[in-house]
């Protein structure tokens, strides 16, 4: 599966599929000197490391919605997404990254 390929979600339909199904699973995947340095994470996600996202990616519910998302969207949420849907899991990467989410108004979380 090539980064064209790999599955995405708009920030928009990830705020209407919250709606309908709160259960989907999101996972701030930004690299770690970034996430440290953030001051805000969506609503709700969960914090993996995405170099080590062959370790957790086993713990994660095989029929639950996953979606990831980094910074814009780009190379680290798309590869994270990419070795989730390999290990047979639903992940979409965020499309624009937590920027978008921000632009789009979706829910946010303070780090601190």
């Amino acid at each position: 599966m090539d980064a064209g390929n790999t599955p995405r979600i708009t920030p928009q339909e990830l705020i209407e599929l919250r709606r309908q199904s709160p259960a989907v699973l999101v996972i701030d995947v930004r690299r770690e000197p970034v996430f440290q340095n953030a001051a805000d994470r969506i609503a709700g996600a969960l914090r993996r490391d995405p170099v080590t996202v062959t370790d957790w990616a086993a713990a994660l519910p095989a029929a639950q919605q996953v979606v990831v998302y980094c910074v814009h969207g780009h190379e680290v949420s798309q590869n994270a997404a990419r070795a989730l849907c390999e290990r047979g899991l639903p992940a979409r990467f965020l499309e624009g990254g937590i920027e978008a989410w921000r632009a789009a108004g979706g829910d946010l979380a303070s780090n601190s």
